[in-house]
C-alpha cells in the first residue's frame, strides 16, 4: 500500500503567498484533495480559516477556492455563464460586476459569451482560474496554474494574484516552474515521499541549502592551483564552472588563485536558485 502522505504537518498564516513544492508523487495534490474535501485523511485533521475540513465542510469550503491541474469543463456553457453557474454552488446570485472584473483580469472579456469548448487549453485554464474566484474566497490554491500557458497569460495571472495577495488574500502555489516560487512565495514545503522535507522562508532555504557557482575564464589551460575549493561542474579550455557551498569558499578560491599567479580573463558569480535547493532536498527533477 502506498502511503501519499506520512505525518504532514503545516500551518499557512491568513495572508501569506506559500509555496508547495516537490517532484511528481510526492503527495502535493493528494494534500490539496484533503483540504478541498475531495479525499479523505486516514489520520489527522486539516482546517481552512479555523473551518475543519470534515466537521465543518460547508464553511471550509466555502472559505476556499482551488484551481485544479486538470482542464475539467462542462462543454455546453459560455464563459460566463459557466461562472454564474459555479456562484450558484455558493449560493450567489447577481455579482455579475465581480464576474466582469475577473475575466477582465484574466483576458477573457472577450471571450464571455464564447462556449467552453470552443477554447484553447489556455483560456480554458483562465476559465478555472475564474471559477475559483467567483465566491471571493479568503485562501486560494492554484495547482500548477500555469501549466502549458503562455508568457502573455502568465504576466497577467500573476500581476492579478500579487493583487489578490496584497488585498490579504492567503495564496498556496503549487508549481514546477522554480522560478515562480522563488519569485512569489514568502515561505516553501518541499515534500518528498508524503513527508515534508524541508519547510522555511525562500531566503532561508536559498541561504542554508544552495551554494553559489562560479564561472571563470583563466588566461591559460590547466591553470588551477592544487587545493582549489568547489565541485567542478564543467570545463571547457580556459573555462572552468565550479559549485562553490559558500560564499567563504569564494573568497578562498580568489585567494588560492592569487597565490598561484593565476590571471584571470573572466568571472561570472551565479547566485543560489531555488532549482539548486530543490535538487538537493528532494534529490529528483522537477
Amino acid at each position: 500500500m502506498v502511503r501519499a502522505l506520512d505525518g504532514v504537518t503545516l500551518s499557512i498564516a491568513e495572508g501569506e503567498f506559500f509555496g508547495l513544492l516537490g517532484p511528481n508523487g510526492a503527495g502535493k495534490t493528494t494534500l490539496i484533495n484533503v483540504i478541498a474535501g475531495l479525499a479523505r485523511a486516514d489520520a489527522g485533521s486539516a482546517a481552512v480559516m479555523g473551518a475543519d475540513v470534515l466537521a465543518d465542510y460547508r464553511r471550509a469550503r466555502r472559505m476556499l477556492g482551488v484551481v485544479p491541474q486538470e482542464l475539467v469543463f462542462d462543454p455546453f456553457f459560455s464563459v460566463r455563464e459557466t461562472l454564474r453557474i459555479q456562484s450558484g454552488y455558493y449560493g450567489i446570485r447577481g455579482n455579475d460586476a465581480w464576474i466582469d472584473e475577473v475575466m477582465h483580469h484574466l483576458d477573457l472579456t472577450a471571450k464571455a459569451d464564447a462556449n467552453m469548448r470552443s477554447l484553447s487549453g489556455g483560456m480554458k485554464r483562465r476559465v478555472l482560474v475564474a471559477q475559483a474566484l467567483v465566491h471571493k474566497p479568503p485562501v486560494i490554491v492554484l495547482d500548477e496554474p500555469t501549466a502549458g500557458v503562455d508568457v502573455e497569460l502568465r504576466q497577467g495571472l500573476w500581476q492579478f494574484v500579487l493583487r489578490l495577495n496584497r488585498d490579504g488574500h492567503t495564496i498556496v502555489l503549487t508549481t514546477h516552474y522554480l522560478e515562480e516560487a522563488e519569485a512569489y512565495c514568502s515561505r516553501i514545503a518541499m515534500l518528498k515521499g508524503g513527508r515534508v522535507a524541508a519547510l522555511d522562508s525562500t531566503a532561508n532555504l536559498l541561504k542554508s541549502f544552495s551554494g553559489s557557482q562560479m564561472k571563470l575564464r583563466l588566461a591559460r589551460a590547466n591553470a588551477l592551483p592544487e587545493g582549489f575549493p568547489g565541485e567542478m561542474v564543467s570545463r571547457d579550455g580556459t573555462v572552468f564552472v565550479l559549485k562553490l557551498r559558500n560564499f567563504q569558499e569564494v573568497e578562498s578560491a580568489l585567494a588560492k588563485l592569487r597565490e598561484a599567479r593565476v590571471e584571470i580573463i573572466e568571472m561570472e558569480l551565479q547566485p543560489p536558485d531555488l532549482e539548486d535547493v530543490f535538487l538537493r532536498v528532494t534529490g529528483k527533477q522537477s
